[in-house]
């Protein structure tokens, strides 16, 4: 079984440059000793030929709904919300300037 000492979590810490205090350091060891046992076990696996790649320990389906349409607010309303409004959109800063612009539009030519 693996185990990583408080002083090697210090080591590590300082070269991450974190500045970690005694309680965290402890915790860390603990931590990193309990992720480190489990690395272990899983190396211990010599024989995975049949087992197939996967994901996900167990199956996931993706949930989703129908796209229906749904009356919703109207726009007018959602815009009297709004910190700024123009030609019934939501006004917002501008955050590229015109270069910019130019290259991502050059870019998805």
């Amino acid at each position: 079984m693996p185990e990583i000492t408080r002083e090697e979590v210090a080591h590590l810490a300082r070269l991450s440059r974190l500045a970690l205090d005694d309680h965290e350091l402890d915790g860390l060891a603990a931590q990193l000793d309990v992720i480190l046992g489990a690395v272990a076990q899983i190396s211990q696996v010599s024989d995975a030929a049949d087992v197939p790649p996967t994901t996900h320990a167990v199956p996931v389906e993706n949930v989703t709904r129908p796209d229906v349409v749904m009356p919703s607010l109207h726009r007018d309303d959602v815009l009297a919300g709004a910190p700024a409004a123009e030609d019934g959109r939501f006004r917002v800063p501008r955050i590229l300037d015109a270069e910019e612009v130019r290259g991502q539009e050059q870019r998805h030519e």
